[in-house]
């Protein structure tokens, strides 16, 4: 397990290959050691070849931790096992869950709204 890592202001937090009951309280305390008040968090698991329900659980203690913060975290880059846990568990519908770490990056990014016109140009203004 790695420390998080900063990618501009979202951290990343990289699984390890088995999220279970050895190891569920060690990763837990790795993703609320990346939170923070407003914070951005993506957590990659690419590398997860088995997660149990123990680590189900801690994904969602992060997950109300978070909240709690006003923090958001985007999980991604689950397949295989890990991801049918999540899917089957039901919780793949709580978390925010992407494909890739681009997809990740994309949902934590801020979205610049209206046309460039709109923006440069507000309604009302003059000049």
């Amino acid at each position: 397990m790695n420390n998080p890592r900063m990618e501009g202001k979202i951290a990343t937090i990289m699984l390890p290959e088995r999220v279970d009951s050895a190891t569920s309280a060690s990763v837990e305390a790795l993703m609320v050691g990346a939170l923070r008040p407003g914070a951005d968090v993506i957590v990659d698991g690419s590398a997860v070849t088995y997660m149990s329900a123990a680590g189900v659980r801690a994904l969602a203690i992060v997950l109300h931790k978070a909240a709690e913060l006003s923090a958001r975290i985007v999980f991604c880059s689950f397949s295989g096992p890990a991801a049918d846990c999540l899917l089957v568990s039901g919780f793949s519908q709580l978390f925010d869950v992407a494909d890739s770490m681009e997809e990740a990056l994309s949902r934590l990014r801020p979205k610049l709204g209206g046309s460039l016109e709109d923006r440069l140009h507000p309604h009302g203004a003059t000049g």
